[in-house]
């Protein structure tokens, strides 16, 4: 398995440096990796970077808690999507989906629409550490019927991230159209391969470079 392809380098703490954006685009490019994932702030300073590399950037929107009012995250999507965005991972609302508000559904599938009129593909962060496992049956359907294009297991701020027992769970409700991205918590390369092969198809990780110069 060629695992580079499926993972996303990520950095998203709140103590980044414009070294660590230039870095973790020099990574990407060095190790064949899919993309990288860096926060709306340095969108603009990874696109340059990247130049005409095939590189996906990747941004988040909602984060990290998602009780943003859909306009602000329409008006983030927007922005990023200016500053050279190819990927969107919005957080949903989980406080609206908990009451039990038909309007989560609703600010997914605007999120799709902002997304997909810029040839663009939107990630949906449902937090699996919050939900129950009918909840997250729930969450998937709720996701590929509003038009997203990944379900997201998690931010990475929550009690626990990626567990392979939901990856299993989400494939098996999500369609086949619809991809999954594990993230939290993933810090070997065995883990990694672990999710993958219970469904995963995008690993959202830090520990990017470290997966792949370990031979399991």
């Amino acid at each position: 398995m060629d695992l580079h392809r499926h993972l996303e380098h990520t950095a998203l703490s709140p103590t980044l440096t414009i070294t660590d954006i230039d870095r973790l685009v020099t990574e990407a490019r060095q190790y064949n990796f899919l993309g990288i994932c860096v926060p709306p702030y340095w969108v603009k300073r990874a696109k340059r970077e990247i130049g005409q590399d095939a590189i996906t950037l990747v941004t988040v929107v909602g984060f990290p808690l998602g009780y943003n009012l859909t306009e602000t995250k329409l008006d983030e999507i927007s922005r990023a999507l200016d500053h050279g965005a190819n990927e969107i991972d919005v957080v949903w609302n989980i406080s609206a989906f908990k009451t039990g508000m038909p309007w989560t559904k609703v600010e997914i599938a605007k999120c799709a629409k902002a997304c997909h009129g810029r040839q663009a593909l939107l990630k949906v962060i449902i937090e699996t550490a919050y939900l129950s496992e009918s909840e997250i049956r729930e969450a998937c359907a709720l996701c590929a019927d509003a038009g997203a294009d990944f379900v997201k297991t998690s931010t990475g701020f929550a009690p626990a991230g990626a567990k392979l027992e939901h990856i299993q769970l989400m494939r098996s409700v999500l369609p086949p159209a619809v991809g999954i991205k594990a993230s939290g918590g993933i810090k070997t390369r065995d883990q990694a391969l672990q999710l993958i092969s219970a469904g995963a198809d995008r690993i959202g990780t830090s520990s990017a470079v470290a997966m792949i110069s370990t031979v399991s």
